[in-house]
């Protein structure tokens, strides 16, 4: 997958309509604090990766992950945009 990603990224850097300004990750939803982390942590090496390969119209400047269970373990592990929905407004009615 990881060669898709870079493949992605390549037809951005060529391309004069499309810009990439970060990442965004759903992890699995975990039971238990910190289960999400090597999730975070391959993401953060992810960005700083692709980050030093300096591609044209891609600037990793904004890490999304982490949601209202797991955001405190995201921002340790770099997260610089959470999203934290249920934790505001409560969780949603499927019914």
């Amino acid at each position: 997958r990881l060669d898709e990603i870079y493949e992605m990224l390549e037809k951005v850097a060529v391309s004069d309509s499309v810009r990439v300004r970060g990442l965004m990750a759903i992890p699995p939803i975990c039971q238990n604090p910190g289960d999400n982390n090597k999730f975070f942590e391959e993401m953060c090496n992810l960005s700083v990766d692709i980050t030093a390969k300096k591609y044209d119209n891609v600037w990793v400047d904004i890490l999304s992950m982490g949601m209202s269970d797991d955001y405190a373990d995201a921002i340790a592990c770099g997260s610089t945009m959470i999203r934290v929905g249920t934790a505001i407004f409560g969780p949603r009615n499927y019914q």
